[in-house]
């Protein structure tokens, strides 16, 4: 049970995104704002500028819809995991926390991927790489993986960037074609470590 005593009624909200983990803001919640967020399944915060309550996105349409929500160990905050509809912060970024790249893009990418699956367009390029059926997107992975070995050994830096890029987009592809994903992979390489 949330402990909302301790912060005169309010307690912090860390938003992250389900899919990348990447932190996208923070807000503050009264007892009626979560009450409302676990209602609707989608956030609500208690504004303390406009002293009311302020859904996320009633204004630009940006919702954050709720996958799941963690009290932490002294009942007095919150993590919400969230699926957002679009930017999180009022300039258009995805995050109100700017750093100089999405450290978690490759999950941001797999969520892409999957996407092209769930609707698929003459225009993606995956969607053409997918009706080649599995063989060809493994045998790309072969080829992106080749690329990037001749570029580590004998070409710049820049070429094995992309290079590297290229197989990773690939192997995406194929743990997706498999019915895969790059946390399958983690927990795999978790239970190595240990």
């Amino acid at each position: 049970m949330l402990d909302f005593a301790k912060g005169d009624g309010l307690i912090p909200v860390v938003i992250q995104d389900d899919q990348t983990l990447e932190v996208l803001m923070l807000g503050y919640m009264n007892q009626e704002a979560w009450e409302k967020t676990e209602r609707e399944g989608r956030v609500t915060f208690y504004s303390r500028s406009k002293n009311r309550l302020w859904t996320k996105g009633e204004e630009s349409g940006n919702f954050l819809k709720v996958v799941s929500a963690h009290i932490d160990c002294d009942q007095d905050t919150l993590l919400i995991k969230v699926v957002p509809a679009g930017p999180t912060c009022h300039t258009g970024a995805r995050s109100c926390f700017q750093t100089a790249y999405n450290q978690n893009f490759l999950l941001q990418l797999e969520r892409i991927i999957q996407n092209r699956y769930d609707e698929p367009s003459d225009e993606s390029y995956v969607n053409r790489l997918r009706q080649r059926g599995l063989n060809k997107i493994a045998q790309k992975v072969g080829e992106e993986a080749v690329e990037t070995v001749i570029a580590a050994l004998a070409e710049t830096e820049h070429d094995f960037i992309n290079e590297s890029s290229d197989l990773l987009f690939h192997l995406l592809v194929l743990l997706r074609e498999k019915g895969l994903g790059l946390q399958t992979i983690a927990k795999n390489l978790e239970s190595r470590h240990q």
